[in-house]
């Protein structure tokens, strides 16, 4: 019994017949020796790669902070026996063996990191995964990866100091800076844990600055900071932070509004009042409330307090450029203080926001007159309308042509950008000049959509008359020889040369003569001849007629090719009687132009209605004699 060796591995492509030599012998006879012959064909067998199939199978080294679901490993297979190529992964199933893993494995045979990502803070770890692949065959192969979890080469997220407290003395107003927290580490992050009720502070997630949520006196908190790397959670650390603030003798006005957030058309008057603060001391008067206003100069000049009121110092101005620049908001604080003393200070924030008002009608451009040839094509641009507008943002017109577009009116305008295009026919004889009436519209110039102002425009447009001349074509008459293909191909046998005035006009060809048996066709300005088999040489004398234009503005030339054609093969008898050849005679090409005179329509209507009535008079006349 011959049987295949443990782990020895058929590879048909490589080695397709095995030779064993045998040898037998029995006690007391000869030894008799054989051959048998071991042939290996190609079969389709799934082989997973090594050394993932190998016993100890494959190792991949990871760091503890890569990102959760990051792919780790992927799972490669050996191309199918007597296959080119590998099998393709959409048919193949992938399955693990050992549940015991934190490890992800996808249907395409990718290893995948936690959902969670690895607990920085142990030592190296190890998972050891064990996948069996199986195709749709039933063919399977097996295999191990072991995942070494290496520590993190990156700086944990670590405080300086995990407790340190701040004292605040005469309290704190809304969003004053309290203090900061430092973490070191790398792409560091900041949160409170506590407490969440009430919400007395607000750290910065990015710099760990720590501000007060409203008006705080005379309280104590403890805040439980927590600093944590943004692209690996895990990594965290949290310190203490003991605030107290004080209490004062005397507190700082309470306002109402807080802040004040106002919105404004850019036509309001100066000394217009936008807000009235409502400032109270629990100790004194409001006569001893100071009010000033801290901020860019560009508002400090545009606005003012007068007592608690804040208003308009000069006119706002939506359509300039500083305005445009500022986002048409402007930002300031208000600064009240009691009796002058800076430790009892209330600052009330301002947003003050512009808005547009439709204050300038559309103006048009100071010359709108155009020039276009009667021969410009659909489409073709004309010139553009340049309407303007002074309101913000600028030049923002639309445009229309009142009445529309017909058959009167051969022209259309681009709503957006005003360019003035031919939609329909021109014929200077007819029409020297169009005008056309643009209504210019604003859009966007107002908050309220409804607002808008229009202009009407007067714009020209003059036709250029383009003399059209007879096609021209070098040379007039032409004589050509060439040899018949064989029946049933297409031959070319010339391509004509001709121009026109203008040198856009479009040329038609036509052949008018000479093609009897349709062994000629023009393929634009191409003469192609269509072979039928025929044994006798012929000679063709063909009219091509060339023209450009319509109607009224048709023009046309003639042009003459005299074509000789030789049969592609001519089979010759067996004779022995002498050929006389006769010399071939040259073909003699008459030209005549005849004049044909295409009368209007309206002249042939005319005529007839005349000659009707004429043959009525007649009738009546003889009626009345006989």
């Amino acid at each position: 019994q011959v049987t295949l060796r443990a782990g020895a591995e058929l590879d048909a492509h490589q080695v397709n017949q095995y030779t064993l030599i045998l040898r037998a012998a029995c006690p007391g006879e000869d030894e008799v020796e054989g051959q048998l012959f071991v042939r290996v064909t190609a079969g389709q067998v799934l082989r997973c790669d090594t050394p993932f199939a190998s016993a100890e199978g494959d190792v991949v080294q990871v760091l503890a902070d890569v990102a959760p679901r990051t792919p780790l490993y992927a799972v490669l297979l050996q191309p199918l026996g007597g296959l080119m190529g590998f099998p393709s992964l959409s048919f193949l199933q992938f399955r693990l063996r050992n549940r015991n893993t934190p490890l992800t494995l996808t249907r395409r045979g990718l290893v995948l990191a936690p959902d969670n990502g690895f607990d920085p803070s142990k030592d190296t770890q190890t998972f050891r995964l064990e996948i069996e692949v199986m195709d749709r065959h039933g063919h399977n192969c097996s295999g191990a990866v072991r995942v070494e979890v290496l520590p993190s080469r990156r700086p944990r997220i670590t405080f300086p100091e995990l407790h340190w407290a701040v004292t605040v003395t005469g309290g704190i107003g809304p969003l004053e800076v309290v203090t900061q927290a430092h973490a070191r580490g790398d792409n560091v992050r900041y949160a409170i844990l506590a407490p969440v009720a009430p919400a007395l502070f607000t750290i910065d997630e990015v710099t760990g600055v720590i501000r007060s949520t409203r008006r705080l006196e005379g309280i104590h908190a403890q805040l439980l900071i927590r600093a944590y790397n943004a692209l690996h959670p895990n990594d965290h650390a949290t310190a203490t932070v003991n605030v107290t603030v004080q209490g004062t003798d005397r507190q700082a006005p309470r306002c109402v509004p807080a802040i004040v957030v106002s919105q404004v058309p850019e036509t309001v008057s100066p000394g217009t009042t936008l807000e009235t603060l409502r400032c109270t001391d629990s100790t004194s008067t409001d006569r001893c409330l100071h009010y000033a206003l801290e901020g860019p100069p560009f508002f400090r000049s545009h606005f003012c307090m007068e007592g608690p009121q804040l208003k308009v110092n000069t006119s706002l101005d939506y359509d300039s450029e500083a305005m445009a620049a500022l986002g048409f908001q402007f930002t300031a604080t208000i600064v009240v203080t009691v009796g002058g003393q800076p430790l009892q200070i209330t600052r009330v924030p301002v947003l003050v926001t512009v808005t547009p008002v439709n204050e300038f009608r559309p103006a048009c451009p100071n010359s709108a007159t155009f020039t276009v040839p009667e021969t410009a094509a659909f489409g073709s641009v004309v010139g553009r309308v340049a309407g303007t507008d002074r309101d913000y943002p600028p030049d923002s017109l639309e445009y229309s042509v009142e009445g529309g577009s017909g058959p009167a009116q051969p022209f259309s305008i681009d709503r957006h950008t005003g360019e003035i295009r031919v939609v329909g026919s021109l014929d200077a004889q007819q029409q020297k000049s169009y005008r056309l009436v643009v209504r210019l519209t604003d859009t966007h110039n107002d908050l309220d959509l409804r607002k808008r102002q229009s202009r009407l425009c007067d714009v020209s447009v003059r036709l250029q008359a383009v003399l059209n001349q007879l096609p021209v074509c070098i040379p007039e008459v032409q004589e050509l020889q060439i040899t018949a293909g064989s029946p049933g191909s297409r031959q070319p046998v010339t391509r004509l040369v001709c121009h026109s005035s203008p040198d856009n006009a479009v040329l038609t060809y036509t052949i008018v003569g000479g093609n009897e048996d349709g062994r000629f066709r023009l393929e634009g300005n191409t003469l192609v001849y269509l072979p039928n088999g025929r044994a006798e040489p012929r000679t063709f004398v063909l009219l091509v007629e060339v023209w450009s234009g319509s109607g009224a503005h048709r023009r046309s030339s003639t042009v003459a090719l005299v074509v000789h054609v030789t049969p592609w093969s001519t089979p010759v008898p067996p004779s022995t009687t002498t050929q006389h050849t006769m010399p071939q005679k040259e073909p003699l090409v008459v030209m005549q132009t005849e004049a044909v005179w295409h009368p209007p329509a309206w002249f042939v209507a005319v005529l007839t209605i005349s000659g009707a009535l004429l043959l009525v008079t007649l009738g009546c006349v003889a009626w009345n004699l006989l």
